[in-house]
């Protein structure tokens, strides 16, 4: 079993965009998190935990679209499918955060029940569940986006944001 470097090269790009938009939402995130618990000795990620959060996203996003469940409505309006991967997407993302949450603890505590009976006692729900909303609305976007990418293709979708297509790139759209 041979495996390709153009092959390899060709999966690592598809991991590119939602590397890079789960790299700027976390780094939202972690912001938006700072804000909310300036002064209350909580500890926040790095930027390389960031890094490699966004990573594992990415990756994940890329096998998620393995998946014959997760494009479930390719023929129906886009908002079908924008609305089924928001809904996987955010349930991971708030089973992600809820674990990164807990391993704060668990450093703590070195015991995972003693960790989870800290975290629901100390965890200030209201943070918690905002920042869930914020990674919704997000992730929610990001899929409007790829979906639309789907359906029109990347290169046109990329040309009404950042400028005309390439004439190599018109022909290949066609």
């Amino acid at each position: 079993m041979g495996v390709s470097f153009s092959g390899i090269k060709h999966e690592m790009m598809k991991m590119v965009p939602p590397t890079i938009f789960f790299f700027v939402l976390l780094h939202a995130v972690v912001i938006i998190r700072a804000l909310m618990v300036r002064g209350s000795g909580v500890s926040l990620p790095t930027s390389l935990s960031v890094i490699v959060a966004s990573l594992i996203l990415g990756k994940a996003v890329l096998l998620a679209n393995m998946l014959p469940f997760i494009n479930r409505y390719p023929d129906r309006p886009l908002i079908w499918n924008v609305a089924w991967k928001t809904l996987i997407y955010t349930v991971v993302a708030g089973v992600l955060h809820y674990l990164e949450r807990l391993f704060d603890f668990w450093k703590e505590t070195h015991d995972l029940a003693a960790a989870h009976h800290e975290l629901t006692t100390h965890i200030i729900w209201p943070q918690f569940w905002a920042i869930q909303i914020l990674l919704f609305l997000m992730i929610g976007n990001y899929c409007a986006f790829a979906e639309l990418g789907r359906v029109i293709g990347r290169e046109r979708l990329k040309s009404y944001f950042i400028g005309p297509l390439a004439p190599d790139a018109k022909l290949r759209e066609s």
